[in-house]
């Protein structure tokens, strides 16, 4: 009902095409539960998805879009401005609530806007309105990407081979709720917080260490070599194509039960509680894999918040970081170019080391045994005449 109330309000709007439901990607769930953690705790600071062609990726992203709640915005106003929330709400809002003058509201679609590569720093934070100041003789800003963005989606395919800079302008609003735009003697502040999520293929290059420290969870999908799921994927991929208003009115009510899933998420994240001994020993982790900032440490913590408010409990477990401590880690660690060991790997030993100690020490003794086992094995099947096997050796 509130999307069809939009689309009456705004008849300008393209309708938009059916969306693969998001509870039907599967072999993806490393993928799936760092976006739905940023939707219930934006905070987390977004997602960067790098992996293999044809994994799914952009996919994912607009289907978790379509899943999330609608919100109320501001009639009139072009930054979907709240009217309960100061810090989401345009300097205009701001000024009719204080007139007395609270403007009404109307339920929207959670925004969801892509950035294309090809887009410049004026698209994406505004600019001057040309057709004013010509007709009008008036300055007058014209809203950009950032502000139709406001407390929805922002999401960047091809992040990689985006320009540093223009990448720095939206992880900066991202990361400060607000962005600021001087213009030929127009000066405007409005509200920007969205979600920044970006994907890529790594082979078509990296981002630079400052710019990934940016983003809250990163992970890398792969190709699924699971016969099962790949078939069952694949069949309901052509069924979708086949008929898409009826495969996804088949999965209507599953989506639903996502939407009210995260509805109840976002109520209950303000009562989780996480132990102080928790906080420290995470903070111990990052202190040891030498990561940059306080970033790693309190992503860790807002992202097993979220997944326990997600997962309907109330307080954080050694389980929950486990969880969420790899995607939020591993990506902020200095890259050894000779070093052939995963970051995520390094990141898990070291939670282990910490959080388990005994456990650690045994896989430590039993990899050294094995190790030494190997090493006898290979000297027993040296054979005499060989060089290996001279006297000596």
């Amino acid at each position: 009902a509130p999307r069809a109330a939009a689309a009456t309000a705004a008849p300008a709007a393209v309708e938009k095409l059916p969306t693969f439901p998001f509870p039907r990607i599967t072999g993806q769930e490393e993928m799936k539960l760092a976006l739905l953690l940023n939707v219930v705790d934006p905070r987390i600071g977004g997602v960067l998805i790098m992996g293999d062609r044809g994994t799914g990726k952009s996919t994912a992203v607009r289907a978790l879009a379509e899943m999330l709640p609608p919100i109320d915005v501001a009639v009139g106003d072009d930054f979907n401005s709240s009217v309960t929330d100061g810090e989401l709400m345009s300097t205009e809002v701001k000024e009719a609530i204080l007139a007395g003058n609270t403007p009404g509201t109307t339920s929207v679609p959670t925004p969801m806007i892509e950035l294309p590569l090809g887009a410049t720093e004026d698209r994406i934070c505004g600019t001057i309105n040309m057709e004013k100041a010509l007709m009008d003789g008036a300055k007058a800003y014209e809203p950009g990407l950032l502000a139709k963005a406001n407390r929805g989606i922002l999401y960047v395919d091809e992040v990689n081979l985006l320009e540093d800079s223009l990448v720095d302008v939206v992880l900066d609003s991202a990361a400060s709720g607000w962005n600021t735009v001087e213009r030929e003697g127009i000066s405007v502040i409005h509200p920007a917080r969205f979600i920044m999520i970006g994907s890529g293929n790594p082979e078509e290059g990296e981002l630079r260490p400052q710019l990934l420290d940016r983003f809250g969870l990163a992970v890398t999908v792969r190709t699924m070599f699971d016969e099962a799921s790949r078939v069952q994927l694949v069949l309901d991929r052509l069924a979708f194509e086949k008929d898409a208003d009826g495969f996804v009115a088949q999965y209507e009510d599953e989506v639903q039960q996502q939407t009210d899933k995260i509805t109840a998420a976002r109520e209950r994240l303000p009562k989780v509680t996480m132990d102080r001994a928790l906080k420290v020993q995470v903070s111990e982790v990052c202190s040891t894999l030498d990561v940059d900032g306080l970033r790693g440490d309190m992503v860790v913590n807002r992202a097993a918040r979220a997944l326990v408010a997600y997962e309907g409990r109330d307080k954080v477990t050694t389980a929950d970081i486990e969880r969420v401590i790899g995607i939020s880690l591993a990506h902020r660690m200095r890259k050894d170019p000779l070093d052939n060991i995963d970051g995520g790997e390094k990141v898990m030993s070291v939670y282990r080391k910490v959080f388990d100690p005994a456990a650690a020490k045994r896989e430590e003794e039993a990899k050294a045994a094995e190790e030494a086992a190997a090493a006898e094995a290979a000297k027993a099947n040296k054979k005499a005449g060989s060089w290996g096997g001279l006297p000596g050796r």
